[in-house]
Order: C-alpha cells, then structure tokens, then sequence
C-alpha cells in the first residue's frame, strides 16, 4: 500500500507544479491620442518668420510619458527639405526662412516609443521682405486618396485650393492626367474644384493640380496616383 501512495505523490507533483507557474500578465502598449493643430492655424499668413508652434496635449491610455515629434517641410506630402523636431511640451518655437510656404504636423510619441496618429497637416506663409504677392498654397488632395484602388469607367478628381493674401474663389487650376508618371495637361485655367475623367481597369493613372491667383503667381501641385480595379 505504501508503494501506491508514493507512485500517486510523484505523478502528482509535476501537475501542481504546471498549475502554479502562471502570471499575470502586462496590458498592451496603446498609442496616444492624437493632437489638434492650434498655431500657425490653416492658410495664415505669418509676418514674423519665428513661429510659435502650438497644438493641444495629447493623452496615453497608459499613462506613459509624451512627447511630441515636429514636422515641417515644404510640401504637403513632408518630403520636401523636412525638419523634425522633438518637443516635451505641447508648444516650440521654430525660426524659418522668410517668403517660403511650410506644411506642418505633429505626432504624440509614448515613453515606450509608440506613435499615435499623425495630426492633420496644415499650411502656413512666412512672408518676405517687400512682398506684394504670395504665391498660392499648393493644392490639397479630396479624392481618390493617393496610391489607392478604386472602380468604376469613370473617376471624380477633386481637390482644395488656398491662398493667404486673396479669396480662394479667384484661383485658376490647370490640371494634369494620364497614364504617364508625368502627366499632360487636360484641364487649363478652370476654376472648377473637380474633374471627370474616364479610365481603365487594370490601369494606373496619375494626376496633379498647379494653383493660380489672379496675380498669375503659380504653385506646381504634386503628383498623385491611383489604379483601376
């Protein structure tokens, strides 16, 4: 009888021990919120070319620290001679060049290194010495999203304009489409916001806008893509 017992014990053991090694276990790493720009607001016209940037406080699901990443760069996409800046606090400021038109957004980033959404991207004009006029903001992309897939014989391009020192109703477009990466021209000097075209399936198309004020100073627009389904 005492053999049996013994055999029992030793069977047991490793059972007991499989049963207790759990432990709890840590919560997911969630990114922060993501941020409102709050100056320079959309389209201003800054005199002083030491910007003040500023945008609300972001919060961390964790409760891990924030910072902010900077970015300006003179185009919307952020790829045109970019600058980051990183920021403890929700406010820097950042001297620039006078006469130049900058694109800006901010992203919170976690103390673990995780990046929240990326704030929308605003436009902003420092001006120059003895300007008159400024040359409008390039144009901004309402559909189809760049790079994307879309269906259907027929396309909706559509996009925003915007200038600092007149009315964004007195801009002129002139309009580039095609299957080459560097598209002609379909559309001159409309002041229409949208184009329709007529595609392909199976194609890929590109398209950019160049804006023109009514002082004739022109800003070339980037190029944009998307694929027929």
């Amino acid at each position: 009888m005492r053999k049996v017992i013994k055999t029992i014990a030793l069977f047991s053991l490793p059972l007991f021990v499989a049963c207790g090694g759990g432990g709890s276990k840590e919560p997911a790493n969630e990114a922060p919120t993501t941020v409102n720009l709050v100056y320079p607001t959309e389209n201003l016209l800054c005199i002083n070319n030491t910007i003040p940037f500023d945008w609300s406080d972001a919060t961390d699901p964790n409760n891990d620290n924030i910072s902010y990443k900077v970015e300006i760069a003179k185009n919307r996409e952020l790829t045109n001679e970019p600058t980051t800046r990183t920021a403890s606090a929700s406010q820097v400021s950042i001297t620039l060049n006078k006469g130049v038109a900058y694109y800006w957004r901010v992203t919170a980033v976690d103390s673990k290194g995780k990046e929240g959404t990326p704030s929308s991207v605003f436009a902003f004009y420092t001006k120059g010495e003895g300007e008159s006029n400024i040359a409008p903001f390039t144009a901004e992309l309402v559909k189809p999203a760049d790079d994307s897939s879309v269906s259907g014989t027929t396309v909706t391009l559509e996009w925003k304009g915007a200038d600092s020192d007149s009315d964004d109703n007195t801009l002129k477009y002139d309009v580039f489409f095609g299957e080459d990466t560097n598209p002609s021209i379909k559309e001159e000097n409309t002041s229409a916001k949208t184009l329709n075209v007529d595609v392909e399936t199976g194609k890929t198309y590109y398209w950019k806008v160049n804006t023109i004020d009514v002082a004739g100073a022109k800003s070339i627009g980037q190029v944009w893509s998307f694929k027929v389904n």
